[in-house]
C-alpha cells in the first residue's frame, strides 16, 4: 500500500463485477473506444477502459482535456443500466462526482508515494460544482461526461468517461485559459494512481448498487452541504454547440445570472434569475 507506483502495464484493475480492465499505454480517447466497442458488442457492461495517455481527450461539449502520459487518470466505465430507468441516468454522473469527491477529501496515506501520515490539506475545499465537476476552491481537477450507448440486442448502458489531473502540475494547463489544478498540487506530493483508481471504481460500484435500491435521495443532502452551493450566486450557461472557443458567447448561447435556491429531489437545480424568474435546470454549465 505504501510502495511507489508500479509501471502502468502492471496495474491490477477490474471493472464492475470483477470484469477485466482494458489498459492502453496510448489511445486517442477512452470514451470513443468504449462507445465503439460497446456498440459492436465487443465489450460488455461493467467493462473498465484505462489509458496512460490520450491524443484526443475531450470533456463535456467537446472541450479539450489535456492528457499527458504517465501522470493522470483517464478512464471509462461502461455502467450497466439494468433496473435503472433511462430518465434517471443523468443522476448517475452526479452520484459518481459526489462519490469521488468523498474519496478525494479522505485520501489516506496509502495513496501517497512516498508514504505520509498527513491527510489531504484543506479537505473541505474539495467540492462538486453542479452537475458533476470536481473542484478545489474554484480550480477544476476532475471532469465527468457520459452518454447512453446501445449494445447488441438494444440493451442500454452508460458510457461514463472520467479525467482526473493527478500527478501533473497546474502550470501544464495554462494554455486552456481556465482555472485548473491537480491532486499532487493539492496534497503536496505524488499519488499512487493505481490504488486511487481501484478505490474510485470499487466505491462507485457500491454507490450504483445503492442508487438502484434507493434512488438519488441518499445524495441530495450531500449536495446541499457542499461549500458555496445553496444560496450562492452563479451563472447558468446553456450552449449546445459549446467548444473551447465559443463557450461564453456565440449563436445559441443562453446565459442567466442569479442565485442557487436548492437541489431538487430529482437532482435538478432550482435557480432564481436576477429578473425574478425561477428555473428548474436539468442540464447546463454552472459558473459560481
Amino acid at each position: 500500500m505504501f510502495s511507489p507506483e508500479r509501471n502502468f502495464i502492471d496495474w491490477k484493475l477490474s471493472g464492475f463485477g470483477e470484469t477485466s480492465a482494458i489498459l492502453f499505454k496510448a489511445v486517442e480517447s477512452t470514451h470513443s473506444y468504449t462507445k465503439q466497442k460497446a456498440s459492436a458488442g465487443e465489450i460488455q457492461p461493467g467493462a473498465l477502459v484505462v489509458a496512460d495517455s490520450q491524443s484526443a481527450g475531450r470533456g463535456r461539449h467537446e472541450r479539450t482535456w489535456a492528457s499527458p502520459e504517465g501522470k493522470n487518470l483517464y478512464f471509462n466505465i461502461l455502467i450497466p443500466l439494468d433496473g435503472i430507468p433511462l430518465s434517471r441516468t443523468p443522476q448517475i454522473t452526479q452520484i459518481a462526482a459526489l462519490t469521488f469527491a468523498e474519496i478525494f477529501r479522505d485520501l489516506k496515506p496509502s495513496f501517497f508515494t512516498p508514504c505520509s501520515s498527513e491527510p489531504l490539506q484543506n479537505r473541505d475545499h474539495v467540492t462538486v460544482k453542479w452537475p458533476n465537476d470536481i473542484l478545489f476552491g474554484k480550480s477544476k481537477f476532475c471532469g465527468i461526461l457520459a452518454e447512453i450507448v446501445y449494445t447488441p440486442g438494444a440493451r442500454p448502458a452508460l458510457n461514463m468517461g472520467v479525467g482526473i489531473n493527478v500527478n501533473s502540475d497546474p502550470e501544464e494547463y495554462e494554455f486552456l485559459g481556465r482555472a485548473v489544478t491537480t491532486l499532487k498540487a493539492i496534497a503536496g506530493r505524488p499519488i499512487n494512481r493505481e490504488k486511487l483508481l481501484q478505490a474510485l471504481v470499487g466505491n462507485l460500484e457500491r454507490a450504483i448498487g445503492q442508487f438502484k435500491a434507493f434512488g438519488i435521495t441518499l445524495w441530495i443532502e450531500a449536495w446541499r452541504k457542499m461549500d458555496k452551493f445553496i444560496g450562492a450566486r452563479g451563472t447558468i450557461i446553456v450552449n449546445n454547440n459549446c467548444t473551447d472557443k465559443n463557450r461564453d458567447g456565440g449563436e445559441g448561447v443562453q446565459k442567466k445570472t442569479g442565485r442557487i435556491i436548492d437541489m431538487q429531489p430529482d437532482g435538478s437545480l432550482l435557480f432564481k434569475t436576477d429578473d425574478g424568474e425561477t428555473l428548474t435546470v436539468y442540464s447546463a454549465d454552472l459558473e459560481i
